[in-house]
């Protein structure tokens, strides 16, 4: 083990924590090579989340989602359209995988994607929101997704 950071019952309440988007400013899905990361809080108001958003800068199927609490703690993130990742103990996982805050690891083990949570992984309008259900973003942020065809 490697990583400090929170105990995984800790880790594991947080995740499934009721979240809202903390900002009704409008947010525009990132282009190519972008990024956005809107900031959410729990129902309550006493935690502080954080929902990041990545695009790859050359092939525009690879990016990221991700959920952060306390700033710095990965509860989740997906990847896709990139490269397998190799999990501690050697295990190869391809992509898209799944990445979840693991006590001691943080966020270095990742696991294939839930099919059962996930309708359409080449869609990524559908994945990120699929993927805030997933974190229990349960008042997503105003993010506005207008797709590009590509000449």
């Amino acid at each position: 083990m490697t990583t400090v950071g929170p105990s995984q019952a800790e880790a594991d309440a947080l995740f499934a924590m009721a979240k809202r988007s903390a900002d009704s400013a409008a947010l525009n899905y990132p282009e190519r090579g972008d990024a956005l990361i809107a900031s959410l809080e729990s129902i309550n108001g006493r935690e502080k989340f954080l929902l990041d958003v990545r695009r790859g800068r050359i092939a525009l199927e690879k990016g990221s989602y991700q959920n952060r609490a306390r700033v710095t703690i990965v509860l989740a993130r997906l990847d896709f359209g990139g490269a397998p990742h190799r999990n501690p103990d050697g295990e190869r996982i391809d992509s898209p995988h799944i990445h979840r805050y693991r006590d001691g690891y943080g966020d270095k083990w990742a696991f294939p994607v839930p099919p059962e949570r996930f309708r359409n992984l080449n869609d990524l309008w559908l994945t990120l929101n699929d993927f805030m259900a997933f974190c229990n973003i349960v008042k997503p942020p105003n993010i506005r997704y207008q797709p590009r065809l590509i000449p």
